[in-house]
């Protein structure tokens, strides 16, 4: 399984749906400036903002307890 970024898995499926950034924000309902950061790989993201984008594509992202991973929980 290929493990691909945040931002290049959201620009990838927006380029499929041939949308423009302005468009995919409108769809996703969010700013535009919440799909610029995505796709620009910048930290300090909403949650709650990407998720809506990514349910967009079937998909959401949840806190993750390393420990948790660590010990194969």
């Amino acid at each position: 399984m290929e493990v691909v970024s945040l931002a290049e898995f959201v620009k990838e499926k927006r380029k499929k749906a041939n949308l423009s950034q302005q468009e995919f924000a409108e769809r996703a309902g969010v700013a535009l400036t919440v799909i610029r950061k995505i796709e620009q790989g910048k930290g300090n993201l909403n949650l709650e903002k990407v998720n809506q984008v990514l349910k967009m594509f079937g998909h959401e992202l949840a806190p993750v307890n390393f420990k948790n991973i660590a010990k194969g929980k």
